[in-house]
């Protein structure tokens, strides 16, 4: 039950997840500040989504995030703050309405470790394509109750996942790894990701 809870994935979990993780904080955090005018409490965005991350490998295990990541993170208005870096379990799985994969190949990782999450499994760059083809009308009413986004963010799921019926996984789908690499290719990729993670809050609180 509430909050709706996205879980984003990727290898290691000093980068893209953790970009990701943040940037839909950030992104909810924006749409309620437009749906109400002002300012937002801390921690209320929270409250209504939860957004966290996890690796398919443990090597980095209680670290912070990548520093060019966090740099981009930060120079976008999010926060870095309180991160540490955990391999993905089971349980992780299990709690997510929506697990968010970089690639196609950690989204495989996922449903095998849980075949049940299969529908609610996505690459973020499948994700963010197929959810222009919802019709966002037909969703549950949106407010900013927990109840009332985790309703829209459940059906949201199903809906994406009815559109991807007999559809795979593009190649460009996939978010490139930008481990190791200049703060040029980290700018790419923290703008795909936004590509993805904008939309998203925006249907859930339009």
């Amino acid at each position: 039950m509430p909050p709706f809870t996205v879980l984003h994935v990727c290898m290691g979990n000093i980068c893209r997840s953790p970009m990701a993780e943040r940037l839909l904080t950030l992104a909810v955090r924006e749409r309620l500040a437009r749906r109400s005018g002002g300012a937002v409490e801390p921690g209320t965005a929270d409250q209504l989504l939860h957004s966290h991350s996890a690796g398919t490998g443990g090597w980095h295990a209680g670290e912070e995030m990548n520093p060019p990541a966090a740099r981009q993170v930060r120079s976008r208005g999010g926060d870095v703050e309180n991160f540490g870096a955990r391999k993905l379990r089971s349980e992780h799985i299990d709690a997510a309405d929506l697990v968010l994969t970089a690639t196609a190949d950690q989204q495989e990782y996922v449903v095998a470790l849980r075949p049940d999450a299969a529908g609610r499994t996505f690459v973020l760059g499948e994700f963010g394509r197929l959810l222009g083809t919802v019709d966002a009308a037909a969703l549950p009413p949106a407010d900013d109750t927990p109840e009332g986004l985790y309703a829209r963010g459940v059906a949201l799921v199903a809906a994406v996942q009815e559109a991807r019926r007999g559809a795979s996984v593009l190649p460009g789908d996939d978010l490139d790894d930008p481990w190791g690499r200049g703060d040029q290719c980290f700018s790419r990729v923290a703008d795909e990701i936004e590509e993805a993670v904008r939309p998203l809050a925006a249907v859930l609180l339009p």
